[in-house]
């Protein structure tokens, strides 16, 4: 029996040093200090009588022993999620979720989604990152995140991921805008207003621009946010005529203070995955994206 020759404490911050490449950002990601993991580091390197890593000036690199331990670690840990998860005392997993999702989630159904994952792991907290996709993109990249709920397309490629469904355009603006120019405008007719949409980057804008160029329509007109929660009381407010995903402006479409408007032209669909890294995430992770793709489908067919 190996007894208590290594505990899971040791095997996490291993693994974490690993995926986060600094005992800094692993002492944060495991809630402790940066002295401690690096004692249980050096406790498991004298447990098993082996260098697992080499210490550089801001960084670490494995040793080739390292590189097999590394993944009969993650094993282990994998497999102690699994005793308790089939003894069902998930409540017993005491981690941290790194969590990072766009405007677009965190206005729609992202709390009932905290709310899901809160029932299933009571236990595990929840580290939140709200930003645009191509910033999540990075973080997740760089072991920042464990899961992202972002919009395609994305920089870097992970074999982890749920399709979670599609988010269309639609142009909104207030009742009085929409009965001057009519519910079935043109877009020549729209771009007599300010066109208030979402950042410059993102691929509906350039999809407009392209658009608006390849029409002689003034591109000056389109006023770029990063907030897509401030471009709707914009269009609120009568400011201009609001092109954004369908379910961030539902509500004041309902309330009748703002009317869809059936124009000629729509740019792309906004396309929503679940997205971590397979090779390295704990169990509780893919689960939490099994949750997200539950609820992302209750809110399309609410919209139905």
């Amino acid at each position: 029996m190996i007894k208590s020759q290594f505990t899971l404490k040791q095997l996490e911050a291993f693994v974490l040093v690993v995926d986060t490449g600094t005992f800094r950002k692993a002492a944060a990601a495991l809630g402790t200090t940066q002295p401690n993991v690096s004692a249980r580091i050096s406790s498991l390197e004298a447990s098993l009588d082996v260098v697992l890593m080499h210490r550089d000036a801001g960084s670490v690199r494995l040793t080739e022993e390292g590189k097999k331990l590394v993944v009969a670690a993650r094993q282990v840990i994998w497999s102690g999620e699994a005793l308790l998860e089939e003894a069902k005392r998930q409540d017993l997993i005491k981690e941290r979720l790194r969590l990072g999702v766009t405007e677009l989630i965190a206005c729609t159904w992202l709390h009932d989604f905290l709310r899901a994952f809160k029932e299933a792991y009571p236990s595990v907290s929840v580290e939140l990152q709200v930003d645009l996709s191509r910033e999540i993109d990075r973080s997740l990249a760089g072991g920042q995140l464990d899961l992202a709920v972002q919009t395609a397309p994305f920089s870097t490629q992970l074999e982890g991921g749920l399709a979670l469904g599609s988010y269309p355009y639609v142009w909104v603006a207030t009742p009085d805008v929409a009965q001057r120019i009519g519910v079935e405008p043109g877009l020549a007719q729209m771009f007599g207003h300010s066109i208030l949409t979402h950042a410059k980057h993102s691929k509906a804008s350039r999809e407009l621009a392209d658009y608006a160029q390849a029409h002689n329509l003034p591109k000056d007109q389109i006023v770029h946010s990063n907030s897509l929660a401030t471009c709707v009381p914009m269009a609120v407010d009568g400011m201009g005529i609001a092109l954004l995903p369908r379910q961030i402006v539902a509500p004041e479409v309902a309330k009748g203070r703002l009317v869809e408007l059936a124009a000629d032209w729509h740019p792309s669909a906004l396309e929503v995955f679940a997205r971590y890294d397979d090779a390295r995430v704990p169990r509780f992770v893919r689960h939490a994206a099994g949750i997200a793709s539950r609820i992302a489908a209750q809110e399309i067919d609410n919209e139905k």
